[in-house]
């Protein structure tokens, strides 16, 4: 709490003094929103401006200290305050561009948007591989919460065809999840990334909001429907936090959506038996879609029995070893 005051005290004097200092507040991103959040409030009345990370976030990451640190929905907390602009990136990447977007708009010359936010990232107790920046990568989509990361391998093939979604730590889990689709079941899958569900959410809002005080005016979409308006098959979206946060998009989402999440207070063990236990590892992601799927008749239910059999999804010990450092802070 000492802490936060004295990031808080950093934060103000823009506001108070028209002197701009840049504030970074790291912190255990469970007990930011829980330990803080009525300071957070306080610091968004006070025209606050800066950057918190919520380190350790996710609630299968940090899985060696205790189910009091696996956050599972600093986010939806997150999403309350109208002072936070929040994101959950995969990539080193996104977070560049985020950090460097929330500059321009809290410290530069940008008077189309409100300076007075300060932004939320979450960031993850684990290390894997980082991908280079794509060459042709649509930063405005990347900002706006949602960009197709990685096509489909084979989108020319017949056969069924699926969307994923993922934030942060789940989106290798839904790359794995392609490329299992496509190879042992034929089912070809885009890949999304959504840096943020709550900022998706925002822009929709304030798009119905418009179209409801202009009704003789050409509707406007919001970001997320026109985006996935063309987009074939069912939309699977998952991520680390529990399953309220992808479903901040439902009402605006175009196709069938399926959500998975880490609903419950923790899962103390391996981060690959938790994600199992959890249903969000890309077994289970592989297993959601064809379900998807076998709603629809695109594929024979005894598919989706034999995919489940077949990775053993209701048994966390079958879910691997550790792969990698054990997630201890």
């Amino acid at each position: 709490t000492e802490i936060y005051t004295l990031s808080l005290h950093d934060a103000l004097p823009i506001s108070t003094h028209n002197e701009p200092l840049i504030p970074i507040y790291i912190f255990y991103s469970m007990f930011g929103f829980q330990r803080t959040g009525d300071g957070l409030w306080a610091a968004g009345d006070q025209m606050a401006r800066g950057f918190l990370l919520g380190a350790t976030a996710g609630r299968t990451t940090l899985v060696g200290e205790g189910l009091q640190h696996n956050d599972g929905h600093s986010q939806l907390l997150a999403a309350s305050n109208p002072a936070v602009v929040a994101y959950d990136p995969a990539w080193g990447y996104e977070i560049a561009h985020i950090v460097r977007d929330g500059l321009r708009r809290m410290y530069g010359d940008d008077g189309s948007r409100d300076p007075n936010v300060f932004y939320y990232l979450t960031v993850y107790n684990e290390p894997y591989q980082q991908p280079a920046e794509p060459d042709d990568l649509d930063v405005e989509a990347l900002l706006r919460g949602l960009y197709r990361y990685a096509p489909a391998p084979a989108p020319d093939t017949t056969g069924p065809r699926v969307q994923l979604a993922a934030s942060g730590v789940a989106l290798p889990w839904a790359l794995r999840a392609q490329e299992m689709l496509a190879q042992q079941w034929g089912v070809q899958a885009d890949v999304w990334s959504a840096t943020s569900w709550t900022e998706l959410r925002r822009e929709a809002v304030e798009v119905d909001r418009h179209n409801l005080l202009h009704p003789s005016a050409e509707p406007r979409l919001p970001h997320v429907t026109r985006v996935l308006q063309d987009a074939v098959g069912p939309l699977v979206a998952v991520s680390d936090w529990m399953r309220a946060v992808p479903d901040l998009i439902r009402p605006w989402v175009p196709i069938e959506l399926v959500t998975l999440g880490t609903d419950g207070f923790g899962f103390s063990d391996t981060r690959p038996a938790a994600r199992r236990h959890f249903l969000v590892d890309a077994e289970s992601i592989t297993v959601a879609a064809l379900a998807a799927l076998a709603r629809r008749g695109e594929v024979d239910q005894s598919v989706v029995t034999e995919a489940a059999s077949h990775y053993r999804i209701d048994d966390p010990q079958a879910a691997g070893p550790q792969t990698s450092d054990p997630g201890v802070a």
